[in-house]
């Protein structure tokens, strides 16, 4: 019998990424729009971008538009040419490793302050979220989703620490290794991998040693960035 993985209690964790957020500004709708899908590469590096059909695809005037693009501009996605174009840029690894940096060394902290803290609170949602992604695994075809559920098990990671805020800046400034991450995940051994990695951390968090914690975190987001390399070499056209 073929089983939902979404009906039962652990459902309730998806809920928050399925409802509309109201009062989002015009703005701040096309940015997400957007960016999600340069960063899920349905619109790849040295895709044009048009603002005209923009505008007219969601029905808006020209300011909300230059608002969405000056944003992705300052998180390195897109580059405007002067009275000429403007397009999808390239993935640059150099940008990779900043990120990646960045991210660790927050991430590293936020489990340091959880396994002080350890929040039985944040132990049955986290772990509602991995129940959802154990009935992901081995769907590549269910990799966006599971990719949703990824990035929502580390914002309830950073909520718990008070620092929902940061998390957001975060994932804006990430969109280099956000891509990279795109590129690697359609594998069951990714999707396995993540698995395995997000129950670690949490196994990590309960022990109440903070170093433990990071040191698991650490290695959980260095995976694709080791398997640069080879991402890179099978898809040379998409990198700088």
């Amino acid at each position: 019998m073929n089983r939902n993985p979404f009906s039962g209690g652990a459902s309730g964790a998806f809920d928050d990424l399925l409802r509309p957020q109201p009062h989002v500004p015009t703005s701040a709708r096309l940015y997400d729009e957007l960016r999600q899908q340069i960063i899920s590469l349905a619109l790849p590096p040295d895709s044009t971008i048009s603002r005209n059909e923009i505008a007219e695809r969601f029905n808006v005037s020209q300011s909300p538009v230059r608002e969405a693009m000056m944003r992705l501009e300052q998180d390195g996605l897109i580059i405007s040419y002067p009275q000429s174009r403007t397009v999808v840029t390239r993935i640059d690894v150099a940008r990779i490793r900043e990120e990646h940096f960045l991210r660790v060394s927050v991430e590293c902290e936020v489990v340091r302050a959880l396994a002080e803290k350890r929040d039985p609170a944040l132990m049955v949602k986290a772990r509602g979220f991995l129940k959802l992604q154990e009935a992901l695994v081995g769907d590549t075809e269910q990799a966006v989703m599971f990719k949703q559920l990824d990035e929502a098990f580390h914002n309830a990671l950073f909520a718990a620490v008070n620092q929902a805020n940061l998390h957001g800046h975060i994932t804006a400034r990430c969109g280099h290794l956000a891509r990279l991450r795109t590129l690697d995940l359609p594998r069951e051994e990714k999707m396995e991998s993540v698995l395995e990695g997000h129950r670690a951390i949490l196994d990590a968090i309960e022990t109440g040693d903070g170093d433990h914690a990071a040191r698991v975190m650490r290695k959980h987001l260095s995976g694709s960035l080791e398997r640069l390399p080879q991402i890179r070499a099978e898809n040379e056209a998409l990198f700088s």
